[in-house]
Order: structure tokens, then C-alpha cells, then sequence
């Protein structure tokens, strides 16, 4: 099939969803055939903003949202890379080259029965707006038909992106209604914060946050939230070798909390 009938086809699938539902073609519309195109069990679709950080938007099918949140909070996974380093293609994460590149991501993905993760920029040019993520349950590569449709489908996500009905304008930070919260930056400043209470560097306190979200099972967004109200502070102990938290009930963070050799479970 040409690029052109490839896109004709893609547009057809967004347009009949969104008609059956009375609506102008939107970013579910197209995640959801996307789904449908692809055979998969679902898809996610995160933006970029202008410092490059990836943050989750949008997901269609089960445990997505919660494996979309999952790459953001531990800063890894195929979607994190998309962003910075273009296509991304984990056809089984089971394999041990999938293991050693996510070491935390990869088994918990594959433990919530995802084993095919394919991420795809969402580009204007060389400007990286997004990434659309797509999860599939069985192991196996896409194959060239699906690949070139999931690129098409990628395009049709910056169509709907850069459309003002999409409730974008002039690019990702103009999210309302939710969206996109506002909590990047949020996350950078409680990262200054446990940088100051800590006595470490500012990457060094992302990775102490991500840690602790990923260990309680909470998410980044909320933990940040607490450290910024002043709900959450990160000490440490006497050796100054590791770190506890404290606060309204949050106690005792497991020592040296690392994402790649965690001591919880996902």
C-alpha cells in the first residue's frame, strides 16, 4: 500500500470513530484505531516539552496508563528513548537484551502481560512533540505493513496535535482540562529540593524521587507534590550513607532506593 492510501486508510478509521460518536476526530480517536490497526492492546501518547522531558498524556486499553506512568517514573523504556533518539522497536521485552537495556521496566512490563512495546516519535520536523507508544500482549516484530502503519498513525497524532480543535494551539504546553498537568515542573522543583536536603545533586535527587515513587508504588507527580507542600522531606542517616523520608505517615524509604536494583517489587 502507498504512503498516501496508507493515509487515506488511517484518516478513514479516526473519522469513523469519531462520527459514531457524533464528534470532532480527536487524540483518543486516533490512539483507539491505532489500536484496533495494529492489533494491540493498546496505546499511549506522551509530550515532549522544551526541555525534552517525556510526560504521559493519554492511553487506550487496560494497564497502559499504569505502564505508560510506570516509563515516566523510572525514566526508562522505549518511550523515554523515542524521545530523544527516534524509533524505538522492543518486539519481545522478555529477552535479556530488553532486561539489561530496562532492567526495571522491562520485567514489569512483561509481568502485567505486555511483552511488545514499538515507540514512534510524534514530529514537526526535527521538533520532537510527542511519542506514541504501542503495547502488544505476544511477542513478534510489527512487520513492514504494520510499522508503516504505525508511522502513519504517528503523523495523524501530530495532525490532531497541531489542529486548534485538539485543544493544543501552538504546541504541548497549551494543555487545558487536564491534559497535561502542569507537573513537570513541579518535579524539577521538588528534585532542587531533596538536592538541598540531601546535599546531592539536582539529577542524583531525581533519581532518589523516582526511587521512592517506584519502591511505594506511588506516582512521581504525587510524590513531588508532597515534597513541595512540605508533606515528604528526604534525610539522611547518620552514616550519610542512606536516606529515609518522613512526613504526615510517609516513613523510612528503603536504603540507597535505586530503580535499577530496586528492593520492592513493581
Amino acid at each position: 500500500m502507498c504512503a498516501e492510501r496508507r493515509a487515506d486508510h488511517v484518516w478513514g478509521a479516526v473519522l469513523e470513530r469519531a462520527r459514531a460518536e457524533g464528534a470532532d476526530p480527536s487524540l483518543r480517536h486516533v490512539l483507539e484505531a491505532c489500536a484496533v490497526a495494529l492489533g494491540a492492546a493498546g496505546c499511549g501518547l506522551s509530550m515532549v516539552g522544551a526541555s525534552g522531558a517525556r510526560e504521559p498524556v493519554l492511553s487506550v486499553g487496560a494497564l497502559c496508563e499504569e505502564l505508560e506512568e510506570l516509563q515516566f517514573t523510572l525514566g526508562q523504556g522505549p518511550g523515554v528513548e523515542a524521545a530523544g533518539d527516534g524509533v524505538v522497536l522492543a518486539p519481545d521485552l522478555a529477552t535479556g537484551a530488553a532486561t539489561r537495556r530496562w532492567p526495571v521496566f522491562a520485567p514489569a512490563a512483561v509481568q502485567r502481560g505486555v511483552r511488545g512495546l514499538f515507540a514512534f516519535p510524534v514530529a514537526a520536523g526535527a521538533a520532537r512533540v510527542g511519542v506514541l507508544d504501542v503495547y502488544r500482549r505476544d511477542p513478534g516484530d510489527l512487520g513492514a505493513s504494520r510499522l508503516s502503519t504505525a508511522l502513519a498513525f504517528a503523523d495523524a497524532v501530530l495532525v490532531v496535535v497541531l489542529d486548534e480543535r485538539g485543544a493544543v494551539g501552538t504546541g504541548p504546553d497549551q494543555y487545558r482540562g487536564g491534559m497535561l498537568p502542569e507537573r513537570r515542573a513541579e518535579v524539577h522543583q521538588a528534585a532542587g529540593m531533596v538536592s538541598v536536603q540531601l546535599n546531592v545533586d539536582v539529577s542524583e535527587a531525581l533519581v532518589r524521587l523516582r526511587a521512592y515513587a517506584y519502591v511505594h508504588e506511588r506516582r512521581l507527580a504525587e510524590v513531588a507534590a508532597d515534597v513541595v507542600a512540605r508533606r515528604l522531606r528526604f534525610t539522611s542517616d547518620r552514616r550519610g550513607m542512606n536516606d529515609t523520608a518522613a512526613g504526615n505517615g510517609m516513613m523510612d524509604a528503603p536504603p540507597h532506593p535505586d530503580p535499577d536494583h530496586p528492593e520492592g517489587g513493581a
